[in-house]
C-alpha cells in the first residue's frame, strides 16, 4: 500500500485526489496539509512541521506559498513528491530543480496525459512546419483561476519554442501595439469565464491553411487521476526531475 500525504487537501483538487485514492486499492492518504479541514477522513495539519507520519509520496495541489515548507519536509524525510501546483516564479522553479538533486520530484504544469500528448504533437508540428506558420496559443479556464496565462499554456509554448532553439519571444498582449505581428513570436492568450475546467488550442496559421491542436478537460478528475498515476510512478525512482514524458517513455 502506497502511503500518501496530500498537500492542499481542503481545496477542490484535493477533494478530487482524495476521491481518486478512495477508489484505488493500492494507495491511501495518511495525512493532509491545509489551513482548512473540511471533514476529511484523515488527519489534516496546517503546516508540514507538524506532521509526525512517514509517507511514501507527497501529492501537492496547493499554492506556491507552501513550496518552501513542502520541499524542506520532503528533502529532510527523503520523500518523493508530485508537484501539480502552478503559478510558480522562476526562483521557485529553481528551488524545485535544486530539490530534485536530492529526492525524486515529479513536476508538471498539467497532470493530464492528454495535455502532455498534445504538447508532444505541437512540438512535432513545429519541427515539421518551421517558420512558415505563425503560432498562437489560446487557453480558457474558469473565472476563479488566479494565474494567467496558465502553466499549461507556458508548457506548450516552451515545447514549441524548443524546436526553434528557444529563440521565439512570447507576446501576451497586443492591445497597446500598433504594428504587424512579427515572425519571431508566439502569441499566448487567456480567457476566463464560467466553470471551464481547461481548454488549450495551439494554432499554426500559414498561407491559406490553419492547423489547430486542441485539448479540452471536462472534469478536474483527469488531473487527480494523472497525479495519482505520477505518485505510483515516482515512489521507487532515484533522485531526479520527472514529468509526464517520463511516464510515457516508460510505457
Amino acid at each position: 500500500m502506497i502511503k500518501v500525504i496530500l498537500c492542499g487537501s481542503g481545496g477542490r483538487m484535493g477533494e478530487f485526489v482524495a476521491k481518486a485514492v478512495k477508489n484505488d486499492s493500492d494507495t491511501e492518504i495518511i495525512a493532509g496539509v491545509d489551513k482548512y479541514n473540511s471533514g476529511q477522513q484523515f488527519p489534516v495539519f496546517e503546516t508540514f512541521s507538524e506532521i509526525n507520519k512517514k509517507a511514501d509520496v507527497i501529492i501537492d495541489f496547493s499554492n506556491p506559498s507552501t513550496l518552501d515548507g513542502l520541499l524542506e519536509f520532503a528533502v529532510k524525510s527523503k520523500t518523493p513528491v508530485v508537484i501539480a501546483t502552478t503559478g510558480y516564479s522562476a526562483e521557485q522553479t529553481e528551488k524545485i530543480k535544486s530539490a530534485s538533486k536530492e529526492i525524486p520530484v515529479f513536476f508538471s504544469f498539467n497532470m493530464s496525459i492528454g495535455v502532455n500528448l498534445i504538447c508532444s504533437l505541437a512540438k512535432k508540428a513545429a519541427a515539421v512546419l518551421g517558420d512558415g506558420f505563425d503560432i498562437e496559443i489560446v487557453e480558457k479556464h474558469h473565472n476563479q483561476k488566479i494565474d494567467a496565462p496558465s502553466g499549461t499554456a507556458i508548457m506548450l509554448a516552451n515545447a514549441v519554442n524548443s524546436e526553434f532553439g528557444d529563440t521565439k519571444i512570447y507576446e501576451y498582449d497586443r492591445h497597446s501595439k500598433r504594428q504587424k505581428r512579427s515572425k519571431n513570436e508566439i502569441g499566448i492568450h487567456s480567457v476566463r469565464g464560467g466553470t471551464i475546467v481547461g481548454q488549450h488550442d495551439v494554432i499554426f496559421a500559414g498561407y491559406d491553411e490553419v492547423i489547430t491542436i486542441s485539448h479540452s478537460a471536462y472534469s478536474r478528475e483527469v488531473f487527480a487521476v494523472g497525479a495519482l498515476r505520477a505518485a505510483k510512478f515516482i515512489t521507487d525512482k532515484t533522485a531526479g526531475l520527472y514529468d509526464m514524458n517520463s511516464i510515457m517513455s516508460f510505457e
